[in-house]
């Protein structure tokens, strides 16, 4: 009699999956944790929504085997037919450059519109916020282009701010001077965010960047409301977004006991652990895990 594969009686199948601010290449980053639950999770689609790699902090001599271990889960995942759309964040804006770029079932995108069992849900990662947060919302009133033109001016702000030698912006200064600025940016954002997404006629936005799980309905003056959500991070909190059979939830990594029972379990490696043993030969192999039959389980617009 044939076993049934080990596989199949340990993962969740799940329709879409959105993790974010993951920050791998610092000190900071939960790898093994988020290994831990990719382990436990199949899904269809999953979003990388900005800040998964952390190229600003970026440090040659340091990216522990967990954080390797991560993108070799996400290429094992690509290679079985996962649809993954790596929108990008400010802690990665060096991808933005590359913003359209396809390779097999991968995505890089600064933003995506994907159809969720009728509504359109808008995944962005919402560092565009931080500089141009009172024109942000006429600037993307004009759609996908007004959105782009953010990016650029976030981008360019940035630039002349290093260059008289004020650095990036810095998101963990900026909110946690008091608690009562973090609140208002807070609430900033989520209201900008929300208002953007109700004038673009959107039902759902999903964001990153601020390291705050949510899920909420807002609603503006008008009466008009979305569904709000933030997939956290993987800094701090340990949190993601689950989407299945229309509906979301908030998962939370403290509440997994079987995710957090498979600690460095060293299981689902795939052939890239064996495959790749120097720099050069890793990217090879995850090149090659790259190549795959893309797939669309949901419809995607840019």
């Amino acid at each position: 009699m044939e076993l049934p594969h080990k596989e199949n009686n340990r993962k969740r199948d799940v329709e879409l999956v959105v993790i974010s601010d993951v920050h791998l290449g610092t000190y900071g980053c939960r790898a093994e944790e988020l290994l831990n639950y990719l382990r436990t999770v199949r899904p269809r689609t999953l979003v990388l929504n900005g800040d998964i790699v952390d190229i600003w902090q970026f440090n040659k001599r340091y990216f522990p085997p967990a954080h390797i271990k991560v993108i070799k889960s996400i290429t094992s995942m690509l290679a079985k037919g996962t649809q993954v759309y790596y929108i990008t964040g400010n802690h990665d804006e060096l991808f933005r450059k590359f913003s359209g770029f396809e390779l097999g079932g991968l995505h890089l995108l600064n933003k995506v519109v994907l159809e969720l069992d009728g509504q359109k849900a808008w995944f962005f990662h919402g560092d565009v916020f931080d500089v141009t947060m009172r024109h942000s919302r006429w600037l993307a009133k004009l759609g996908g282009h007004g959105y782009d033109l953010l990016i650029l001016l976030n981008t360019f702000f940035n630039r002349v701010s290093r260059l008289f030698g004020g650095g990036r912006i810095s998101l963990s200064r900026k909110i946690k001077n008091s608690v009562k600025s973090a609140v208002k940016y807070i609430n900033d954002f989520e209201g900008t965010a929300a208002l953007i997404a109700l004038d673009n006629h959107y039902d759902q936005v999903i964001c990153g960047h601020i390291h705050q799980p949510a899920m909420r309905h807002l609603q503006d003056e008008q009466g008009r409301s979305v569904l709000y959500l933030n997939s956290g991070d993987w800094v701090e909190n340990l949190t993601a977004l689950e989407y299945n059979g229309g509906q979301w939830n908030i998962y939370r990594y403290a509440d997994d006991p079987v995710a957090k029972g498979r600690l460095d379990a060293g299981e689902d490696d795939h052939e890239l652990t064996r495959a790749a043993h120097s720099p050069h030969e890793l990217f090879t192999a995850l090149v090659a895990e790259l190549c795959t039959v893309e797939r669309a389980p949901f419809q995607a617009s840019t």
